[in-house]
This record gives structure tokens, sequence and C-alpha cells, in this order.
């Protein structure tokens, strides 16, 4: 079995997943070689729901200026997961 503890990083807390998270639809950022059935399993391992639906989504990386150097700079690229749940079924983020 695969160590799933480095697959899922951190949930994506925005106001578009805030919105999503009310009709059961989760968004966490991922490791960028994790595929849709190991965050599957990491949801059901770290959560104990099982999802009915994944989709992953590439973010891409972003040219941004640094404050006070301006220097230009890049953010970091990644990925993140959609995660479906059942109705009723429920992930308590803090």
């Amino acid at each position: 079995m695969k160590n799933l503890s480095h697959i899922i990083t951190t949930p994506r807390i925005t106001e578009k997943g805030a919105y999503l998270s009310e009709k059961g639809i989760y968004v966490f950022n991922i490791s960028k070689d994790a595929t849709k059935q190991d965050v599957a399993a990491a949801i059901r391992a770290a959560y104990k729901v099982t999802p009915r639906q994944v989709r992953v989504a590439r973010v891409p990386s972003k040219s941004v200026m640094t404050r006070g150097t301006n220097r230009p700079g890049k953010t970091n690229a990644g990925k993140k997961a959609y995660v479906y749940l059942k109705e009723g079924d429920k992930i308590e983020l803090m």
C-alpha cells in the first residue's frame, strides 16, 4: 500500500471553496504527482468518508512583483482537487 500522508497538503480556503463546501464539494491542494485514485484513498483514510467523484486541476504559476524591491517573481505552481461527497457526508475543516 502507498504512503498517503503526502498526497493532500492543505485544504484550499477560498470564497469559492466555502461556497462549494455548502454543496458537498471540498477543495484541497495536493502534491504534483498525485492521481485521482490517490486523492480518493487519502480522503478515505484522513476523513473517514468515501468521495463520489474527484476532479483534479493544475494550478499554473503566475508572475508577481515583489513589493519594495520592484523585482519580478513567480508564485509556485501546483495541483488542486475537487472532492465530491454524497449528500449527508461532511468534512470538518478547521
